[in-house]
């Protein structure tokens, strides 16, 4: 595929072309032209030109890599249905990690990742949301990035290893289109995976990740308790901000039952206070029909 630029014509890595311009980025690695660097997007394969880096690394000053840019994400083609396990969104064709972080292949074999819909509901509305920058390299399970909300913090483990090749930073600067459209408007990041067929392994689809998401959702029921199970049981929607609204389960405890691994027996023998339990009764009372 040829893309026209800046009265130049460049050639995008896809498919066979990637292949490509991944054994010429083998070619660029020891490459110095007048003391400058390769273009990042060429030692990745995502463009098969061959363009020298002049700002130094320094890619948000870079017209090139905002068009890049720009040209992913009007390439974005959103998720076309959901289906849904105990009333959490999953969006069909996506793969999930067990962190809660989504990914879907794109042309070329590149990833994107977001997150998924319990994660947004469960933490609600971020005030802040810090992603790997461009080039960070990330390995599968281990922390890729962070938000935080009311000055507490969450780190997250990356679904996939791979290069960082686009950030999402409408997202970033306002992480509430995370919250509001985790599938879509609200992806993060696109990388240049590492060993996605390895990654896969580690990965949920399909029927697999419908009865994870609804062990998630029976882990969280037993956090918050026996009234909430009950609305569950009658068919009532999940609580769209679960922190905001129950702040005493505590924002540690569901950091490390959900995002980070743990002793499984944690959860279950964690206390809670009156205190919680009748808000999630208030709840109860606004969500249940007279």
């Amino acid at each position: 595929m040829t893309v026209e630029h800046a009265g130049r014509v460049d050639i995008v890595a896809r498919g066979k072309e990637g292949e490509k311009g991944i054994s010429r980025a083998n070619l660029l690695k020891n490459e110095k032209r007048d003391g400058s660097s390769p273009c990042r997007h060429a030692l990745t394969g995502r463009t098969v030109a061959s363009k020298i880096c002049p700002f130094n690394y320094e890619c948000y000053h870079c017209p090139y890599d905002q068009w890049l840019d720009d040209y992913d994400q009007m390439e974005y083609k959103p998720a076309l249905s959901h289906t849904l396990a105990s009333g959490f969104k999953l969006a069909q064709g996506y793969y999930y990690h067990p962190g809660h972080a989504w990914v879907r292949f794109e042309h070329g074999g590149r990833i994107r990742v977001g997150f998924d819909d319990f994660l947004v509901k469960l933490f609600g509305p971020l005030d802040e949301l810090e992603l790997p920058g461009l080039g960070a390299s990330l390995e599968q399970d281990q922390i890729g990035w962070k938000f935080s909300r009311n000055s507490k913090k969450a780190f997250v483990r990356s679904p996939v290893s791979g290069t960082v090749l686009t950030v999402n930073y409408r997202t970033q600067d306002h992480p509430d289109i995370a919250h509001k459209d985790p599938y879509n408007e609200g992806w993060l990041f696109i990388l240049e995976p590492g060993m996605p067929k390895k990654n896969l392994k580690e990965l949920y689809f399909g029927s697999n990740s419908v009865e994870w998401m609804e062990e998630e959702s029976r882990k969280l029921l037993e956090l918050i308790g026996p009234e909430y199970k009950r609305l569950a049981a009658i068919g009532g929607e999940p609580i769209d901000d679960v922190y905001g609204s129950i702040p005493e389960l505590g924002w540690n405890l569901l950091v490390e039952t959900f995002l980070v691994k743990q002793n499984p027996n944690q959860a279950n023998n964690a206390s809670f206070s009156t205190s919680g339990r009748m808000n999630a009764k208030k709840i109860l009372r606004a969500l249940l029909p007279p």
